[in-house]
């Protein structure tokens, strides 16, 4: 804020979540005073409540939380919160729907077991835990979504009536049901993996050229490239030998090349080598930068802030 951020872009895409408070602290960064972050409920434990405080230092200012199948627990209290108060606008897929209270409890040979005693509701009253009645499908819960095509298509999701909330402050249509739906849909994208790519990417092939690539010239790149801005810029990958150098160790692991399938999956293969220097020079913030400019969900919240689209979704 103090560099002039006006707009925030929180990323919790498999974001498995963490501890109860880290979520209520995050939570109340954006949150006022007395607003119900999330609540605790269950058939012997009495309902409990966790407010925030009001001190948050992003209070205002446009908003958007980025999240996936693979957001979990702690990731959808606070994008749970968020979107029940209307602060601001969920883009991707519907979470996981992670939302027990367990207890652990020692056994008299030394083991644990951990007791659920309850559950995490947001605060229009929405249960994140999905149901787990059945054992088989709430394993198979993550490939019964490809399945049924609610990754692809939003309109193959469907929440009976007695799913329906209503947000807090706008009283805009939220669903429960397990997990948290996003305002804003974005699909899965598979354009760019192809079989060439799946294979590259198992063998590990594209981490193994990066790992030579670093070792052969690493002292060069911290010349040329002082600071990552430098490099974000004007750093190519097909101007540095490394696709030739990945395809010739991919050949010396067997994989056959396809020149057809190389050509779709090329932008992301150039990408990941790009990304993954980045993260060896520099850290995972540096990766980040590289690989969020081909996130869909990443590049659909850049889109929703300058199209004026988020003022339309929240009023």
């Amino acid at each position: 804020q103090k560099e002039g951020m006006k707009n925030l872009i929180l990323d919790l895409q498999g974001n498995g979540g963490g501890y109860l408070n880290a979520a209520i602290d995050l939570a109340d960064e954006f949150l006022n005073r007395e607003e119900l972050i999330v609540y605790t409920e269950g058939q012997a434990s009495k309902r409990k409540e966790f407010f925030a405080e009001g001190g948050g230092k992003f209070r205002k200012g446009r908003l958007v939380i980025l999240v996936d199948e693979y957001s979990a627990s702690a990731s959808e209290i606070v994008s749970g919160a968020v979107q029940d108060w209307d602060r601001g606008v969920i883009v991707g897929r519907r979470s996981f729907g992670k939302g027990l209270v367990q207890r652990p409890i020692d056994l008299p040979d030394g083991s644990m077991i951990w007791l659920t005693i309850a559950r995490y509701y947001t605060p229009a009253g929405r249960c994140i835990q999905k149901p787990y009645g059945n054992a088989e499908q709430y394993q198979k819960d993550i490939l019964n979504r490809y399945n049924n095509g609610e990754m692809i298509n939003a309109d193959s999701i469907h929440f009976p009536d007695l799913l329906k909330y209503k947000t807090k402050k706008l009283g805009r249509i939220v669903y429960g049901g397990g997990g948290i739906m996003p305002d804003c849909f974005v699909p899965v994208d598979t354009t760019l993996y192809t079989n060439y790519y799946r294979k590259l990417r198992d063998k590990g092939i594209i981490i193994k050229t990066v790992t030579r690539y670093i070792d052969n010239n690493r002292n060069e790149l911290l010349k040329k490239y002082k600071k990552f801005e430098t490099f974000n810029e004007q750093f190519h990958v097909d101007e540095n030998n490394l696709l030739t150098e990945m395809k010739e160790l991919a050949s010396k692991e067997r994989i056959e090349f396809n020149e057809k399938e190389y050509t779709i999956s090329l932008s992301l293969i150039k990408t990941q080598l790009k990304a993954f220097i980045s993260r060896d020079i520099w850290d995972m913030n540096e990766y980040y930068r590289v690989i969020n400019t081909i996130n869909p969900n990443v590049i659909r919240a850049i889109e929703l802030l300058k199209s004026g689209e988020y003022e339309k979704i929240l009023g």
